[in-house]
């Protein structure tokens, strides 16, 4: 008797945790163009495109660098799913039957930095240069 109810428990123990579920959360990254070096929350990821894991929703700060273009720098909110949230997500994290897939899609579309010509900029500095010749305007302390 004493040992029928034992299996039946172990039985039971087995059962519920073959059922665990499971949620995969993917965060992924795409930038046009292609080759973007990302980070995210200041931890170096790597080149777009690309696929990262995450655990929790929430906001990230993400930014995009590629040579020849601006840097890309946002607080990119994340949201939780409906299952994410307690208490569905106590069910779905530990008992749902099949793996849930979350995954997000960032896009982002790099400006390429403004060229100044060398002519103007020279045309600058010389102005620059005359100004602070005539006490105009004073020089920078080293």
């Amino acid at each position: 008797m004493q040992t029928t109810k034992l299996a039946k428990l172990l039985v039971l123990i087995i059962l519920v945790s073959s059922l665990t579920g499971c949620v995969q959360r993917r965060l992924i990254i795409r930038s046009q163009p292609e080759g973007a070096f990302v980070t995210i929350d200041r931890q170096p990821i790597g080149l777009t495109p690309l696929s990262v894991p995450y655990t929790y929703s929430g906001t990230r700060e993400i930014q995009l660098e590629k040579d020849g273009y601006k840097t890309v720098k946002v607080q990119q909110r994340i949201d939780p799913t409906w299952y994410e949230k307690f208490p569905v997500s106590f069910v779905t994290e530990n008992f749902w039957p099949r793996e849930i897939r979350d995954e997000r899609l960032l896009e982002f579309q790099l400006e390429p930095k403004t060229q100044v010509q060398e002519n103007l900029l020279l045309d600058r500095a010389n102005d620059l240069r005359y100004n602070v010749q005539r006490g105009t305007v004073t020089a920078p302390i080293n």
